[in-house]
């Protein structure tokens, strides 16, 4: 039997600007970070590595907060199915987290000031081994998937305590 390749649901358009909106901000309080370095710069005002160094992280700031935003939209993707959740995201290391559904233990959806001004979640689901995330999913159906992910975590229970009670028998 040939097995078929995982199709992976993509994100909304409104988790991209979210994307954006955060790096932009995380940008902003980062160049501060350097403008306040080079203002009280306490050593010798004739040296120019610090101006060299102040110079190139401000250009790497903003091509990440141009770049990064895009490469890790294209690039996020989740698959749930009856055996497992599995996510691939990165920008210049992909990293791909797969869990099988016995596996899970809680959930929750959170989110945060930027992500609620764009009406996008987080689902967090927590397992023996450590979280894994399924990021920036709308709010609708980040709700739909955590309900759908804890009826499984309850028909999982219920299996291995009707298991367990066989066995004491």
């Amino acid at each position: 039997m040939r097995e078929e390749k995982m199709k992976y649901e993509r994100l909304s358009k409104r988790a991209m600007w979210c994307m954006y909106v955060s790096t932009v901000i995380l940008s902003v309080i980062l160049l501060a970070a350097i403008i306040c370095v080079n203002a009280f710069w306490l050593s010798p005002k004739d040296i120019r590595i610090g101006e060299i160094i102040s110079l190139v992280l401000v250009v790497l700031i903003i091509l990440n907060c141009v770049i990064s935003p895009y490469f890790r939209y294209r690039r996020y993707g989740y698959h749930i199915d009856e055996e497992c959740i599995d996510t691939v995201e990165g920008y210049l290391f992909i990293e791909r987290n797969i869990v099988p559904m016995e596996r899970l233990h809680k959930l929750q959806v959170e989110r945060g000031p930027v992500a609620r001004a764009f009406g996008v979640a987080n689902v967090v689901v927590t397992t023996a081994g450590g979280d894994v995330e399924i990021n920036l999913l709308e709010d609708e159906k980040a709700e739909q998937i955590a309900e759908n992910l804890q009826k499984r975590i309850n028909q999982i229970a219920a299996e291995e305590k009707h298991g367990n009670d066989r066995n004491e028998i």
